[in-house]
């Protein structure tokens, strides 16, 4: 039995990471769960899976959710509820926890995910922002401690299956796939009026409202490229975004050799979630196999990073170095949450990201601290305008 805590269970990839658990149940154990303002679906949760622990992050909703665990019939739940950060970070610390899928979405994941791997845990890491943030910060506290990071993402999770039988220095390339989004095709003037009902409109895949708005900027390949230098220890020059309608290919890799292997599968993320808790096995399931001849044909195109100025805004950041993408991701963050509140409009998400990038100095970073002020003065600066 592998014991599991899912930080951001009510999410996206939680809710999906529990479904492998239902598959896989004789050989799963959720013993931490965290969520914020979903406590009806915690409630379910915890009463379905049984976890010794659950974190709600704000405070007012783990008292509720304590209420209707304490209220309830079942006598066999035995969940204890905690909130804020400090309960975050304990669910990531769990003692009986083997291995953390980190789920959350934003900056808020960050320290848990820095405790994890202070315990040498096993990271599956689904949330962007803390390599985003940390890059080589983050990888060289995983070396020290012994923590073994897995990509949850379909495309990093490509990148690194590719890799299971070869070197990281026989890259020649990354070969970055990407939907590209509801506006694919599409040009600057048709953006000015595009709606937040368009941006949330994904073609392919079901995703929360914040990935899916980073999705249709482009800005989410630009978060996947920043990781992709990091996690696999490349330059941002051996990065290449090839946009690919169909999602079948989730991503490869160019050797030194020319030769290049790439992963496939229908757009599934149980799939790579699974991978990531049962490596370096493979296990069976009952998902949906891919066949080529139902899926017709496959096409790619060039990523368009002058329409789209959020993918080229995180090559420059990886070039200028430091705490710059920290900058960028948390601009970013502030900007997405403009607009799905009917703030600024879509074409403003990236002129905020650029104007931010401008104004800030980068700096080394050598503590969480660092990149938590940096995020502070970003989204800061951005509202005081």
């Amino acid at each position: 039995m592998k014991y599991i805590s899912i930080l951001g269970s009510t999410g996206s990839i939680g809710t999906q990471t529990l479904d492998v658990v239902r598959e896989h149940h004789n050989e799963l154990k959720v013993c931490a769960i965290t969520g914020n303002n979903n406590i009806d679906l915690l409630e379910k949760q915890i009463i379905e899976f049984n976890p010794e622990l659950c974190c709600v992050m704000n405070e007012k909703n783990a008292l509720k959710l304590k209420k209707k665990i304490d209220s309830s019939l079942n006598s066999n739940i035995k969940t204890e509820i905690v909130y804020g950060m400090n309960g975050l970070i304990s669910a990531a610390e769990y003692y009986k926890s083997e291995i953390i899928v980190t789920a959350v979405s934003g900056m808020i994941g960050l320290k848990p995910t820095v405790a994890a791997i202070k315990k040498g845990k096993t990271i599956a890491l689904a949330n962007k922002e803390t390599l985003v943030t940390g890059g080589e910060y983050i990888m060289n506290l995983a070396k020290k401690y012994n923590s073994l990071i897995l990509p949850v993402d379909s495309e990093h999770s490509a990148i690194f299956q590719c890799l299971m039988a070869n070197d990281n220095k026989e890259i020649n390339k990354i070969v970055l796939t990407a939907s590209g989004g509801p506006f694919r095709g599409r040009n600057l003037e048709f953006l000015k009026n595009v709606t937040l009902e368009d941006a949330l409109k994904h073609p392919n895949w079901s995703m929360g409202k914040k990935i899916t708005i980073d999705s249709s900027t482009l800005m989410n390949k630009g978060l996947e490229v920043i990781e992709a230098k990091f996690l696999f220890d490349v330059q941002p020059e051996q990065i290449e975004v090839v946009v690919h309608p169909q999602s079948i290919i989730h991503s490869g890799i160019e050797f030194c050799d020319h030769s290049t292997i790439a992963q496939l599968g229908l757009p599934d993320m149980k799939v790579p979630i699974q991978f990531a808790l049962f490596y370096p096995n493979r296990v069976k399931n009952s998902y949906k196999s891919l066949s080529l001849f139902d899926i017709g044909k496959l096409t790619f195109e060039k990523a368009d990073t002058n329409t789209f100025k959020c993918l080229r805004l995180a090559f420059e950041s990886l070039k200028i170095k430091g705490t710059m993408p920290a900058v960028l991701n948390a601009a970013n963050e502030t900007a997405v949450d403009l607009f799905l509140n009917k703030k600024i409009s879509f074409l403003d998400i990236g002129n905020i990201n650029e104007s931010i990038m401008l104004k800030h100095s980068a700096v080394k970073i050598d503590s969480v601290e660092t990149i938590l002020e940096v995020e502070e003065w970003t989204k800061r600066t951005i509202l005081e305008h």
